[in-house]
């Protein structure tokens, strides 16, 4: 069974190009991690209004932050654990800088189907 985090992060309008230039340094420091399955990003661009008869809306404006989302997919705990710690080592004052408040991170053993 493989082990997972999520990462929620909110990025101040006006450091969004910074942030993804760090996106794409960070995703190839993550990737050649120990045990590293994958490491993707996403961007929060849709939603949902009125629940999902019609396809999702793109977003027209930022409210304070813009979403972004990281998933990093191991395969043990102790790798998982190996690699958080050279991350935040290198890559944690950089990040927070961009940030409008700290990321969360949720983390856990996949479940289902991959």
């Amino acid at each position: 069974m493989s082990f997972a985090e999520v990462k929620a992060l909110q990025v101040l309008p006006e450091k969004l190009e910074a942030f993804e230039e760090l996106v794409v340094e960070m995703s190839e420091a993550q990737k050649t991690s120990l045990g590293c399955i994958s490491i993707r990003y996403f961007k929060r661009f849709y939603t949902y209004d009125d629940g999902i008869q019609e396809p999702p809306r793109i977003l027209k404006k930022i409210v304070g932050a813009v979403r972004y989302y990281s998933f990093w997919e191991f395969d043990t705990i102790e790798n998982y654990h190996a690699a958080t710690q050279k991350f935040f080592s290198q890559f944690d004052k950089p990040l927070r800088r961009l940030l409008k408040a700290p990321f969360d991170i949720y983390c856990g053993e996949i479940v289902g189907g991959g």
